[in-house]
């Protein structure tokens, strides 16, 4: 890969993703508040959305999380609680390998349903295909990233992707340096994982920033009405 293409993918673009993510979210919400849902298809084949919605949030989940903070925890601050790069990068491999099949399998449940069931294939916008197909691919690169990163257990290869993370958020010039000669593979998976970014606020995906928390703590109980037998008062 060219030094001007590498630059471009690893020192522009992800500028332009997050700030497409976080501008198109607000203007999305504040513009179409009521598209900002997950549009469920519970009531067609509720027992296979049920176990794959299942597997692939909790996979997704963790894969999130983990990113979050392996990526953008400072290398200095796990240095200090004495754990090693080798030892994170295996401890990323298993938790990461484990929640990557549980979210492919719940993955590839959903799919199966979009693509199999005539009723829900009819109401499948073309976004949420696209969508679906783009996590399938992410979590196929990143499940399938796990045999090179075996290869590289002395953690040296993951303090790159930690310096290339963190340096964007932190707006430190020559960021793509850091990914310049790791595997095509990890290239490919962040490509693809900007570019979900980038299409996030267009997507039902937004409906994860409105998970109801506010419910939980909520004062009161809903008062839910039965309708009145015959020969009961109303």
């Amino acid at each position: 890969m060219s030094d001007i293409l590498n630059s471009a993918l690893f020192g522009i673009y992800p500028y332009i993703a997050l700030a497409v993510l976080v501008v198109g979210s607000i203007i999305r919400y504040d513009r179409e508040p009521y598209s900002w849902r997950a549009g469920s298809s519970q009531l067609l084949r509720r027992r296979q959305l049920v176990l794959g919605s299942i597997l692939f949030h909790v996979g997704v989940l963790v894969i999130f999380f983990g990113h979050l903070v392996g990526l953008l925890t400072p290398i200095g601050v796990f240095d200090a609680l004495g754990i090693s790069h080798g030892a994170k990068q295996l401890l990323a491999v298993i938790a990461g390998g484990v929640a990557g099949v549980m979210a492919l399998i719940g993955a590839s449940l959903l799919l199966h349903r979009r693509l199999f069931d005539a009723r829900i294939r009819s109401t499948t916008s073309f976004s949420d295909m696209a969508i679906l197909l783009m996590l399938y691919a992410q979590l196929l690169l990143g499940v399938g990233s796990i045999a090179v990163s075996m290869q590289h257990l002395d953690g040296h290869e993951m303090t790159k992707f930690m310096s290339w993370a963190q340096g964007v958020f932190t707006f430190q010039p020559g960021v793509a340096a850091h990914v310049a000669d790791v595997h095509w593979i990890f290239k490919a998976h962040l490509v693809l994982g900007l570019t979900i970014f980038l299409v996030f606020p267009f997507t039902r995906l937004v409906h994860m920033f409105s998970a109801p928390v506010r419910y939980i703590f909520r004062q009161g109980y809903q008062v839910v009405r039965r309708k009145p037998k015959k020969g009961e008062a109303g």
